[in-house]
């Protein structure tokens, strides 16, 4: 049946040269960019800043040569010396602590933040931000030196060496040192090596019943049948979830009224399937499974969208129509030929069966 909806959908839309609207679409004015720029576009980009994110930007382009990022809104540079990444902002954020100044350098650092250490980082200091799920701590200044010595008294803190008031008398100690031109080392440079990113990173727990998991975190599956039975779950919702995001993008763009009916039931019929999937993993007991290849199939469901979003108009809809019905067929054939000859529950097979005729 929806084989015959998409058939008649796109007989219903006029056929537009795909290749020739792709490059057609009007997009918002980008701002410059550049990702192995000289300074002299740094300078572009800098030449109306305020003075002393001005000043900053070029004292780090003086240490480290021109920046890998570069817009009117900042500068960054990746992976020099123990940093991740150094940020110059076109953007003074006033702060009084140690003492009033304005805030808009950046150093970011992989490091993996205890959740019982968070707040008293904030509290430290409320200039520093923590990304636990990428394994990041950053500090923002007004200088490098003050960004390295807010990154020393974090690590202090979190190792347990200082409490969160030693930290803040320790940092205005070092300030009045660095001013007397004494070079304390913990302005100086890390006293701490940053963690490594593969432990850093924290990806976090499901909350949704039934979700699926990574296979590096799942728990060993009860034989080969049941891991099978875990695949073909995890595949059947990525496969919901394709159609959902092919769905809800249709849904913001302007399409004819039967096109865009269409992508509204693929949204919610789709949502309520890969529900509908994840409960039964829970009623037999199996945990769905995200193996590579059915990473690869969000992968490949993200690529074919993308590759749609720059059209408009008719040519959008046609691409979008095609995009379904060819989606379709490979999933019928991935059906057909791997999860359905290979379910090992019953219950289970009866919903794969009931998914091919849907």
């Amino acid at each position: 049946m929806r084989m015959m909806v998409l058939t008649a959908l796109m007989l219903a839309v006029p056929a537009v040269s795909v290749h020739a609207q792709a490059d057609h679409k009007a997009h918002p004015a980008q701002k410059a960019k550049m990702t192995r720029g000289d300074n002299a576009m740094a300078e572009r980009m800098i030449a109306t800043w305020p003075a002393r994110p001005k000043l900053g930007a070029r004292q780090m382009m003086a240490k480290y040569g021109a920046p890998q990022e570069a817009t009117r809104e900042r500068l960054v540079w990746h992976n020099q010396g123990p940093f991740k990444r150094i940020t110059v902002f076109n953007l003074e954020t006033p702060h009084d602590f140690p003492m009033p100044h304005v805030d808009f350098m950046e150093h970011t650092i992989t490091y993996n933040v205890p959740l019982d250490k968070m707040e008293d980082l904030i509290e430290f200091d409320g200039s520093s931000t923590i990304n636990r799920t990428v394994g990041e701590l950053s500090a923002r200044c007004d200088l490098e030196g003050h960004n390295v010595l807010t990154l020393n008294l974090d690590h202090d803190i979190v190792t347990g060496k200082k409490s969160v008031k030693e930290a803040r008398e320790a940092f205005g100690q070092n300030i009045d040192q660095d001013v007397k031109g004494m070079h304390p080392p913990y302005v100086m440079a890390l006293q701490f090596q940053p963690h490594d990113m593969k432990t850093a990173a924290f990806a976090d727990t499901p909350v949704i019943p039934g979700s699926p998991l990574r296979a590096a975190v799942a728990p060993a599956a009860d034989g080969p049948a049941q891991m099978k039975d875990a695949v073909a779950l995890a595949s059947v919702i990525a496969i919901d979830l394709n159609q959902v995001n092919a769905g809800a993008q249709a849904g913001q763009e302007q399409l004819s009224a039967p096109v865009m009916a269409y992508a509204k039931k693929l949204h919610e019929e789709h949502g309520h399937h890969m529900v509908a999937t994840m409960k039964l993993g829970e009623e037999i007991d199996v945990t769905p499974l995200i193996t590579p290849a059915v990473a690869n199939m969000q992968i490949k469901g993200a690529d074919a969208l993308a590759a749609i979003i720059p059209m408009d108009g008719m040519a959008f809809e046609r691409a979008f129509l095609s995009m379904m019905v060819m989606g379709h067929t490979e999933v019928l054939a991935v059906l057909d030929n791997q999860l359905i000859p290979s379910a090992a529950n019953p219950e289970l097979k009866k919903h794969l069966m009931a998914t091919r005729t849907a």
